[in-house]
């Protein structure tokens, strides 16, 4: 027997079973900026951060799933993104901490950061058997030359329908986007964990196409409850090696 809050005795067998899904992997976005000191700095220097950048990234790898992109022509306040996941928390947490520890924490800038986990989804998917199940990421998966990336928040508006108005309203918005089927979307989600409530990030080789879907999903009674979904992010994936020197760093100087 447990009590409640205000006193009274509450039978145990009689609270309701939960009935969200668990998350299971951590998942951190990470958007970076190279400050304008350290653009500013001798050949060496750049150097000797770009050097180090590799080197924080090759840890990351070690211990998480890692993938590495940079936004540099697509955005003016960011150069680019390491995303991470992991099964442990503390993981993600260390190694931002062994950032803070290093030189690059005074020259390089961190304008955007989004938490999440992933989770099985609440809601079917007619054109996909099991996709709703997809609880994990792997790095096997991952082959785009892009990622989209941007944070959600749903209106309260769309919580007061019942769930099965809401998986009415989400069979039209997965109809639209399994017309593009070159495209892959990871919706993790991010419930007291950070401001938003989802992180979507979407793969695809042509950005064209995927301003088309975004631009169809516009159309969809599902976007008419949402609420906030930017910054919006373009992302080109680039390896860990080509990185530093891409964003200006130049690890063949000093």
């Amino acid at each position: 027997m447990t009590t409640h809050p205000h006193g009274a005795p509450q039978i145990a067998g009689d609270v309701p079973a939960p009935t969200t899904p668990h998350g299971k992997q951590f998942v951190k976005f990470n958007f970076f900026r190279v400050s304008d000191a350290l653009r500013a700095a001798s050949a060496s220097e750049r150097a000797a951060a770009g050097k180090q950048i590799t080197e924080l990234i090759e840890r990351s790898a070690e211990r998480m799933l890692t993938r590495t992109y940079t936004t540099v022509g697509t955005r003016g306040d960011t150069d680019f993104l390491i995303w991470q996941v992991a099964d442990d928390l503390t993981e993600i947490m260390d190694w931002h901490s062994v950032l803070l520890r290093s030189p690059l924490a005074s020259v390089i800038e961190r304008p955007h950061s989004f938490l999440s986990m992933t989770m099985r989804s609440m809601y079917t998917n007619p054109m996909h058997e099991g996709a709703a199940d997809r609880e994990r990421l792997r790095a096997a998966d991952v082959t785009a030359a892009y990622l989209f990336v941007y944070p959600m928040v749903k209106t309260r508006a769309w919580y007061k329908l019942a769930h099965d108005e809401r998986q009415r309203i989400m069979n039209e918005h997965i109809g639209i986007g399994h017309a593009y089927h070159n495209i892959r979307i990871n919706t993790t989600y991010s419930y007291g964990l950070d401001d938003q409530e989802f992180v979507v990030a979407f793969e695809a080789n042509s950005p064209g196409e995927f301003l088309a879907l975004v631009r169809d999903l516009r159309d969809s009674e599902s976007s008419s409850y949402t609420e906030r979904d930017t910054p919006m992010f373009t992302c080109r994936r680039m390896a860990a090696d080509e990185l530093a020197a891409y964003c200006g760093l130049l690890l063949n100087e000093g």
